[in-house]
């Protein structure tokens, strides 16, 4: 009996003469033959690509091939595209894929058949053995991952030995990096999507596995409201890589899910030991939770973009609540709210003191900008020209606009009027 998809479709090709392919059950190709002669573009682009387009693949499923459980004809409206034959791959109980074969002008006999059918359960067969295999992997690889960033420090150095005996890496000189994704539901609370978390990092590690240059390497993990992904590369990612990811993930995320909750993503800083990932761990979610609670700063929340917030953002909720209480800027907000004399200070502070930029930010004339300043000088008691006045008043708008989105109110709620 044949023991690999190859020799699967290389034998039912032969005894055809007609070409055959294996495709996973999402319409990429596991395995083919050679050509007969009757290769079409559909089955070219899907040689060339290891998938087909995907007008072609929505096609596909909307003749309901993945509830078929024998052969049947498969008729696409495309041109270009020849009509198919279409053996579902079954075993256990679970689809594990399609074998084609692309019809040369009569329909399959009762012997053909037959043939065909015994082709897809040898295939049936193969790529359980491959599920097993990688579902045992994938488990190990997992377990690995959560004692990588595990509290006791004698775990995680055990989880390095075991990520170097397992060899997941290549060896040459890499950067670790995490990037953590958090699902909240429609309430703001942190909500449970185990499976569809799961779901959306694996279709991400397809997209990072056919786009990102090798050697480089991807490991996953997920658990009920959190999944995150560990990168090795030579590079880090770049912020046009860092969208394209999350757009993926978001889109597969919602097509399982759906709830009209919130995805946020933080990055973790590059580092280049195993040892050292933990670190990036821990940023990574740090900044998934600035991405939730600073608006400014998401979806996608980078850790070393994070300035005030990656410190504030370590304090226990309850004493940043306890420290936002500032007497200087309660009594700005009670006697300048009206003309944003809080939104002025912010923007101030922002820009380094830089007056122009923050009147061209607050579109006011730097005149009204030095009065506003003047105004809170003299209602905060503060010298805006002293290093120590500045940085008190600059984190305490920080945590304030923590503290706000902590309790769940709207931040910037005072008047900005000029």
């Amino acid at each position: 009996m044949a023991d690999d998809l190859q020799d699967v479709v290389d034998v039912l090709a032969e005894q055809l003469q007609q070409s055959v392919a294996i495709d996973d059950p999402s319409i990429r190709l596991l395995a083919a033959s050679r050509h007969f002669g009757d290769e079409d573009d559909a089955r070219v682009m899907s040689v060339l690509n290891r998938s087909v387009a995907p007008e072609v693949r929505d096609q596909i499923f909307a003749q309901g091939v993945a509830q078929w459980t024998s052969p049947g004809r498969v008729l696409l409206p495309l041109s270009g595209v020849r009509p198919r034959t279409c053996a579902p791959i079954r075993c256990a109980g679970l689809l594990l894929g399609y074998l084609w074969l692309i019809e040369s002008g009569s329909a399959l006999d009762e012997k053909r058949e037959k043939l065909v059918r015994e082709a897809a359960e040898r295939a049936g067969v193969v790529l359980y053995r491959r599920l097993v295999v990688h579902e045992r992997a994938k488990a190990r690889h997992e377990a690995i991952l959560w004692e990588l960033v595990a509290s006791d420090r004698g775990i995680r150095a055990q989880a390095v030995d075991d990520l170097r005996a397992e060899q997941l890496f290549p060896d040459d000189a890499m950067r670790f990096q995490v990037l953590g994704v958090q699902h909240y539901g429609p309430d703001g609370v942190v909500a449970p999507q185990h499976v569809a978390l799961e779901a959306a990092m694996e279709d991400t590690c397809d997209l990072l596995s056919q786009t990102s240059p090798s050697p480089r390497a991807e490991l996953m993990a997920a658990n009920r409201s959190r999944a995150w992904l560990l990168l090795a590369r030579r590079r880090e990612l770049d912020d046009s890589q860092l969208e394209a990811i999350c757009a993926r993930f978001v889109a597969r995320f919602d097509r399982l899910n759906g709830d009209g909750g919130q995805l946020v993503f933080g990055v973790g800083s590059a580092v280049d030991r195993p040892e050292h990932i933990a670190g990036s761990y821990r940023q990574a979610f740090l900044a998934t939770r600035a991405a939730r609670l600073v608006p400014s700063l998401g979806p996608v929340a980078r850790f070393g973009d994070l300035g005030p917030y990656a410190l504030l953002l370590q304090m226990p909720a309850d004493d940043l609540i306890a420290a936002s209480r500032s007497p200087d800027l309660d009594a700005l907000e009670r006697e300048g709210g009206h003309n944003g004399l809080v939104t002025t200070l912010e923007a101030f502070l922002d820009n380094a003191g830089d007056v122009a930029a923050a009147a061209q930010v607050l579109n006011v004339h730097r005149a009204t900008l030095y009065d506003r300043l003047k105004r809170i000088e003299r209602i905060t008691g503060r010298a805006l020209g002293n290093g120590n006045d500045r940085l008190t008043l600059h984190l305490g708008l920080k945590m304030r606009r923590l503290a706000a989105a902590y309790r769940g109110e709207p931040a910037g709620a005072e008047s900005s009027s000029t």
